[in-house]
């Protein structure tokens, strides 16, 4: 090109020039300039902010028809690919008002890559690990506030506003979206944004080749041009760290403490050991049921997970929603076509309760929630009948 526009950065590195692309998702004019670029400099790499599942979910249209709902429910992934379907749902919502297509310019990254035979990067750290690193860094009720921020953005339809639509105008689709989460936490930020731009900055700055242009949302271009500078372990961060091990006595100790409880209070007021075992047993089933039934789960996964949530609170490595998704998936096995529609189902309430596979991952995730609660609720009131039986 013989004039670079504001939103083209050069950077010499070590001998070598890496060009990045500062694009806008809601300007056409990002693509056409992507284009430019890429064929006028025909660099030996081209980076693009995309990591290898939002790769195929742009190149590949039957992606969600080899999906297993019954290996993702046993596998315990329901409520991280549930949490990635209401992000895709805020993306699409802002691509639908500004009338673009999600991705534009990375397909036209990839596309133009190939016409010039650049080799291509995939520089972008992979959705599931920064939201398992997230999910990983906060408490049970950081959880619960994370998932309650993600669900308020599907129940909000107001219009972005011009002030609101000149911000996102810097960033791509799911920068916009991760960046309403960020606000929630400091902690969110560091995981959803500032670690992404060291991971992109390593990955761009060890591509192959002299010359490298990388393809990027422009709101992440000023974290790269700072990170470029700086080395960073990509496996440290692609690292999901196991659950800390107090979370792990914590799961196995409080059961143990509620049973031993009870177990005392058997032994010196029978009628009030009776009334600590029915808390215990009424709180986990009532409220996992009525997760399931607020997710309009059939009758027998409201019923299954009234059984199943006493038994799975003495076992951290079961949960009640899990017996009752299965349950779900079983009676109302989604079709074909629900995994066809589910980019469109996402867009709206009524279609995640409508389409059959996200109605599946509500089941399992509300149960799993009401469940939660009546550990807390159930452990209170158990505690509750031990001290004025003792005291």
């Amino acid at each position: 090109m013989s004039t670079d526009s504001d939103n083209v950065h050069r950077i010499e590195l070590s001998g070598r020039e890496i060009i990045l692309i500062g694009t806008a998702h809601v300007s056409p004019k990002s693509v056409d300039e992507v284009k430019e670029v890429i064929q006028s400099e025909k660099p030996d790499t081209v980076c693009v902010e995309l990591c290898q599942p939002r790769y195929q979910s742009i190149t590949d249209a039957d992606r969600w028809k080899n999906t297993d709902i019954f290996k993702i429910i046993k596998d315990g992934k329901a409520l991280l690919l549930l949490v990635n379907l209401m992000l895709s749902s805020y993306q699409k919502r802002l691509a639908q008002q500004f009338g673009v297509q999600p991705g534009q310019e990375m397909i036209q990254g990839i596309t133009s890559a190939d016409e010039v035979g650049a080799s291509l990067c995939l520089a972008d750290r992979e959705i599931h690990t920064t939201m398992l690193r997230l999910w990983r860094s906060v408490s049970f009720w950081g959880k619960m506030k994370l998932l309650f921020q993600i669900i308020l953005s599907m129940f909000d339809k107001e219009e972005i506003s011009e002030e609101e639509l000149e911000k996102i105008k810097s960033q791509d689709m799911l920068t916009a979206a991760l960046n309403e989460l960020s606000r929630v936490s400091p902690k969110f930020k560091s995981v959803l944004i500032d670690e992404r731009d060291q991971y992109l900055a390593e990955k761009i700055k060890t591509a192959s080749g002299n010359k490298i242009v990388a393809v990027l949302g422009a709101g992440h271009v000023p974290g790269i041009k700072k990170e470029l500078h700086h080395d960073h372990d990509l496996t440290q961060l692609s690292l999901v760290a196991p659950a800390p091990i107090i979370n792990k006595i914590i799961g196995w100790g409080i059961p143990l403490v509620i049973m031993a409880i009870i177990i005392s209070t058997f032994s010196v007021d029978r009628s009030a050991g009776i009334d600590q075992l029915l808390s215990w047993v009424l709180w986990h089933g009532t409220l996992s049921a009525l997760g399931a039934l607020i997710a309009f789960g059939h009758p027998l996964s409201v019923l299954t997970a009234l059984v199943a949530a006493p038994i799975t609170s003495l076992n951290p490595m079961l949960a009640a929603g899990w017996f009752a998704g299965l349950t779900e998936a079983f009676i109302r096995k989604p079709n074909v076509q629900d995994f066809e529609t589910i980019s469109e189902d996402i867009c709206s309430l009524k279609g995640f309760w409508r389409n059959k596979v996200t109605h599946v991952l509500l089941v399992v995730v509300l149960a799993n929630i009401g469940s939660s609660l009546g550990t807390y609720i159930g452990g209170a009131d158990v505690l509750r009948l031990f001290f004025s039986t003792f005291f």
